[in-house]
């Protein structure tokens, strides 16, 4: 069953910005931040994570940062049918960062994190002795380009305007 994605309004997209530029920021800063009463704020909140909006709290981790600054964009071809077989596989791998199910040659994409190239090479292998990989591709990462980011995308869609929270309605918050 397929949830119904909210409309997402000004009021929304101010909350998630300000959710974003303070992490650490509790509702109470939150709603002197996007100038609309704790409660609003606490009900938006509740609303965006029923509806998935907001997937997670989990600290975003720099694995360069950490150590892990050798990364890989691996491309899989699989066995027919082996897409359940192939997640329980790389979910097992500590170096898979993320996997993907895609169209095009491949069939899964995955991202990989090492502290070296020798640890590159072992998660390489151990990917391609799983029994549902036939094929691998991979592409080392030189530099991030554009860092992993939602809210521009998110700004794209034309909010609704709120109808609540008056003292919001004037512009911006900040």
């Amino acid at each position: 069953m397929s949830r119904t994605p909210p409309k997402l309004d000004e009021l929304d997209l101010a909350i998630l910005t300000a959710m974003h530029d303070h992490q650490k920021a509790g509702v109470l800063e939150l709603s002197r931040r996007t100038k609309v009463a704790r409660a609003t704020v606490q009900a938006r909140i509740s609303r965006m994570e029923a509806a998935g909006v907001i997937a997670s709290y989990d600290p975003q981790i720099d694995v360069t940062a950490a150590g892990f600054d050798v990364q890989a964009f691996v491309t899989l071809e699989i066995a027919q049918g082996a897409l359940d077989l192939v997640t329980a596989e790389l979910a097992a791998i500590p170096g898979v960062l993320e996997a993907y199910a895609t169209t095009g040659s491949g069939d899964v994409l995955c991202r990989i994190g090492a502290d070296s190239h020798a640890g590159l090479q072992a998660v390489l292998l151990t990917i391609d002795r799983t029994t549902s990989v036939t094929r691998s591709h991979s592409v080392v990462v030189l530099s991030t380009v554009v860092a992993r980011r939602t809210l521009p995308l998110l700004r794209t869609s034309t909010p609704t305007h709120t109808s609540k929270a008056p003292a919001y309605r004037g512009g911006r918050a900040g």
